[in-house]
């Protein structure tokens, strides 16, 4: 519904824009919080102080904190794969290293930018997020494991990537996998998504080492260890990097 069109497509009441404009208000307020002081510092009684109305009022519209927390989380996701796709559509379509690499590039350059909403998507918040019983996984998995998986897509119909079979997989990988690769949508084999998976491992332990500083006194400058990865996960992929 926008600001300006209520349900089945009638003119929103006043009640209704306003009920809108304090949303989206209140999610910027929450963003902002998050990313000058962390996760730790969101609260509704700080976001409903930035917007002017009083905590009962967000409460209503987010049914308490966990509810605002997942509303910035499907937010803040939104955002974060819209900068990863643009990055890899600007890439020529026929150069798949190319829009894999810059898809993969974005990730860090966000995450590294954006230390607070990167905790809550990735990080200790996420797992806050996740202890409450919601559902958080599917949300950065469909919208970010979906955007990739179109990028691999090529791979697989064309033959480029090479990939184990998935009855020689132990069972219990071999369900995880297919659960991993269902909840994407996406209809390669499975042996696709643990390529997938084994790369994700990989980027993301490169990720929580430049946004949290790990070993920070000898990759205080990440960008090295990063290229030196994607020349191995790009070679595994079967589309080395074109220099």
């Amino acid at each position: 519904m926008s600001s300006t069109t209520g349900d089945a497509g009638r003119p929103a009441s006043r009640r209704e824009r306003l009920r809108v404009e304090l949303e989206r208000d209140a999610l910027a307020a929450a963003r902002q919080l998050i990313a000058t002081q962390g996760v730790e510092g969101l609260s509704l009684s700080a976001v409903a102080r930035e917007v002017g109305v009083t905590p009962p009022a967000l409460y209503r519209y987010f049914e308490g904190k966990p509810g605002l927390t997942l509303a910035v989380y499907a937010a803040v996701t939104r955002d974060f794969v819209a900068t990863v796709a643009q990055a890899a559509g600007a890439m020529d379509p026929e150069d798949f290293g190319g829009q894999l690499y810059a898809a993969t590039r974005a990730v860090l350059d966000w995450s590294v930018a954006n230390p607070g909403e990167f905790d809550l998507l990735m990080g200790a918040g996420y797992a806050r997020l996740v202890a409450s019983r919601r559902h958080v996984d599917q949300v950065l998995l469909r919208e970010l494991g979906g955007l990739f998986g179109q990028l691999f897509l090529p791979l697989w119909e064309q033959g480029i990537l090479q990939y184990p079979d998935s009855n020689l997989l132990d069972p219990q990988l071999r369900a995880q996998v297919t659960a991993y690769r269902l909840e994407m949508g996406h209809e390669f084999p499975n042996g696709v998504a643990l390529i997938m998976i084994t790369c994700w491992r990989q980027i993301y332990g490169l990720l929580c080492m430049a946004v949290y500083g790990h070993f920070g006194s000898m990759f205080g400058d990440h960008l090295a260890l990063f290229e030196h990865m994607m020349d191995d996960l790009l070679a595994l992929c079967g589309v080395p990097r074109k220099r």
